[in-house]
């Protein structure tokens, strides 16, 4: 049986475990196999869609695009990533995403890879992609919005923060959560807790290490997910656990 865990303040429930979109448009996977894959998943309780923008050229969002034919797209919670920090490329690329997935709207979208000091600035700025993106979200082209990154819990702690002197509070934020975080720059120590109190939804990646961790044998993948999946931290009268969700925008 699948988890499902609610998402924040909206009272939906998604699946705890996602289905990652990167890999499904590589080269040596035939589309029909990631069609099969996408369509397997949703089948089978999953309903958590990860994708983006630039992975592989479009090809990850086209074949997902044609996976969610059929009736498939109205079980689906889709999210996906866009990579531009203008205006003009974000709006071109959110336009790009909805047809190529088919859609009229995607769930969620997010900020692709903030991983530098000065990404937060750059999409907040006068003229940056958030005009875009909220924009889209007028428009009804995107539900929730949040962003992504793996290199610093500094940096995701700088983009919240730039966030908040803007009065706007981020629907999700993703970054890597596995049994090495506490090691090294944790993601787990100083961005969860955050994120947690301030009731804003939490996308965990490479539970896995990215295989590294595989790769060493000092876990086994079962072991990964469940580490993952049962970090709990308290917030005042519930717990919450890592997993997809949201919050509303703080508005003017």
């Amino acid at each position: 049986m699948i988890p499902y865990r609610t998402l924040g303040r909206t009272g939906e429930r998604v699946s705890a475990l996602g289905l990652g979109g990167y890999h499904l448009g590589k080269p040596y996977l035939e589309e029909s196999e990631s069609i099969r894959i996408i369509r397997t998943a949703i089948d089978n309780g999953i309903t958590f869609l990860d994708n983006s923008w630039d992975y592989y050229d479009g090809q990850s969002e086209l074949r997902m695009g044609k996976a969610l034919r059929d009736g498939y797209r109205q079980r689906a919670f889709l999210m996906t990533k866009i990579d531009g920090r203008d205006r003009p490329t974000a709006a071109r690329q959110i336009d790009e995403s909805l047809r190529r997935l088919q859609t009229d709207r995607v769930d969620l979208l997010q900020h692709h890879e903030i991983i530098r000091m000065d990404d937060a600035d750059r999409i907040f700025a006068e003229g940056g992609a958030m005009e875009a993106v909220l924009e889209a979200e007028r428009a009804g082209k995107v539900r929730y919005i949040g962003f992504t990154g793996h290199k610093s819990p500094e940096i995701h702690l700088k983009t919240l923060a730039t966030g908040a002197s803007h009065r706007f509070r981020f629907d999700t934020v993703q970054m890597p959560l596995n049994l090495m975080d506490a090691h090294y720059q944790s993601f787990e120590k100083k961005v969860l807790p955050l994120l947690v109190k301030q009731e804003i939804g939490v996308l965990g990646m490479k539970s896995m290490g990215d295989a590294v961790i595989l790769e060493s044998k000092a876990a086994t993948p079962t072991e990964c997910l469940h580490y993952a999946m049962n970090l709990r931290f308290r917030s005042p009268g519930r717990a919450v656990l890592e997993s997809a969700g949201v919050a509303r925008h703080l508005r003017p």
